[in-house]
């Protein structure tokens, strides 16, 4: 286990120290740059979008798919990630991590109206992602399944047993057993399977329910621990900018740590451009693909503007120095980092807060991803979700990750889920790079509708795309 865990460790830094860096900034900048900083311009245009209704009643409304989205980027990696990122970089990772979400909004936006555009009608509404865009408009249908295939790793795999292994971590100082991880492994799978045996609808309904509740709890316990210390705040705020250009830092080598750490927890955190919001962006029922595009950068800003900036100002509001929480092993102690942060403003309820936090986040971000792996299997298997029997392996095997990842290790955990989310960035930044057009003429499109007053109802012929399952 100790062979593969440095195999896979040297992996994840390999393509996080030099390719994914460099892929994920040139691509939201070249986003940025070519729908002249839609994350921006079109801020409050998005919030507008969310409150429309829907016109079919059986499928997904926008806010449904936001929530999906949401529950799946708002997760473990909200806390764990950033107290891990600053424990490891310093303050100034937390800078890259903002760096990295107001690039990636543009980033989430052409790869969310890609998905709608490409959509495809089921029989229980639509659905999309990568994979069937592309099949469709790159005509690389193996290309398609391999992402596929990736996806269902990653998010199925990879991200649930990580968001398992954070809950049980947290959790299992509360259960006075030597056997606390597997009676809490057991419990989270059950209760994840209750809403995954639901399918999309069941999860969609839950999601829409939890996530603006717990999203909302713990903005506003951030914002106290604020006021509770506003005097040292805009310390910490000149920390992060100081932090996040300390060039001087040991020849650069905490400096690159700091970036290295800021961006992989900022892209861990709001996946832009990985191509996992683009599956719940696909379900949606719009009227315009441009809207969910909106709709789903403005989920970026949501995961860490929001979220992550929380979980840092938490921390660094407290006073409490990250570098004593680092093992013999180099692993980060996010868990008692956060835990021993808020207990110097709330005492024992600062830790029992945060594990209710971390429940809740993980919980929905466990029904989140499997929403994903079940959108994929379909393109690999056409009549999965029709295939009664084949379903319920499938979700049997999805709850069995979740138990699983409750027994992993952390480094373990966290290099695994960095590899294949690398991986599916690999192939769909570089897809939505050379089908970005299509997504810039549907904007213009959208613009130029809402400007001269037209109704803002698409026709995909009216940008040259033909053949869609919608939009004709």
């Amino acid at each position: 286990m100790d062979f593969i865990a440095n195999i896979i460790s040297s992996i994840s830094n390999y393509l996080y120290s030099y390719i994914l860096i460099a892929l994920l900034i040139a691509a939201g900048l070249y986003f940025s740059f070519r729908t002249r900083f839609v994350q921006i311009r079109l801020f409050a245009e998005s919030i507008r979008v969310i409150t429309e209704p829907r016109k079919d009643k059986d499928s997904i409304s926008s806010f449904q798919a936001l929530m999906v989205s949401t529950a799946s980027r708002v997760g473990t990696g909200n806390i764990v990630g950033v107290t891990g990122a600053i424990i490891a970089g310093g303050p100034g990772a937390v800078f890259w991590m903002w760096l990295i979400a107001v690039l990636g909004g543009a980033s989430a936006f052409v790869e969310s109206t890609l998905a709608q555009i490409y959509k495809k009608r089921g029989a229980d509404g639509s659905y999309g992602g990568p994979a069937y865009y592309i099949k469709q408009a790159l005509k690389a249908p193996a290309l398609g399944g391999i992402f596929a295939v990736f996806l269902i790793l990653t998010y199925m795999g990879g991200f649930n047993a990580l968001a398992s292994f954070n809950l049980t971590d947290f959790v299992k100082a509360y259960v006075p057993s030597d056997n606390a991880t597997l009676y809490i492994g057991a419990v989270v799978a059950l209760l994840a399977a209750v809403v995954i045996f639901g399918g999309g609808k069941r999860i969609s309904k839950a999601t829409q329910v939890i996530v603006p509740i717990m999203a909302i709890a713990y903005i506003a316990v951030a914002l106290l621990v604020i006021v509770l210390n506003i005097g040292s705040f805009p310390s910490v705020i000149a920390g992060i900018f100081k932090g996040a250009f300390s060039f001087t830092s040991v020849a650069g080598g905490i400096f690159g740590a700091t970036i290295m750490n800021g961006i992989k927890r900022g892209l861990y955190s709001n996946e832009a451009g990985i191509g996992s919001a683009p599956n719940a962006a696909a379900s949606a029922d719009v009227s315009h693909p441009v809207k969910q595009g909106l709709v789903q950068m403005l989920s970026v800003f949501i995961d860490t503007l929001l979220i992550c900036s929380s979980t840092a100002f938490m921390v660094l509001c407290s006073g409490v120095d990250p570098a004593g929480y680092i093992d013999e092993a180099g692993n980060a102690l996010s868990g008692a980092y956060i835990q021993d942060s808020l207990g110097v403003n709330f005492g024992a309820f600062g830790g029992i807060f945060i594990t209710a936090a971390l429940a809740l986040f993980a919980y929905t971000t466990l029904v989140g991803n499997y929403f994903y792996a079940e959108m994929n299997i379909s393109y690999i298997y056409k009549d999965a979700l029709s295939c009664r029997s084949f379903m319920t392996v499938f979700r049997l095997i999805a709850v069995a990750v979740i138990f699983l990842g409750a027994q992993f290790s952390a480094g373990l955990a966290w290099d695994t889920a960095d590899v294949l989310m690398g991986c599916m960035a690999l192939i769909n930044v570089p897809v939505c790079i050379i089908l970005g057009n299509i997504a810039f003429k549907a904007l213009r499109d959208y613009s130029s509708r809402k400007r001269e007053g037209k109704p803002l109802e698409f026709k995909a012929s009216d940008i040259g795309v033909e053949g869609t399952d919608y939009w004709n």
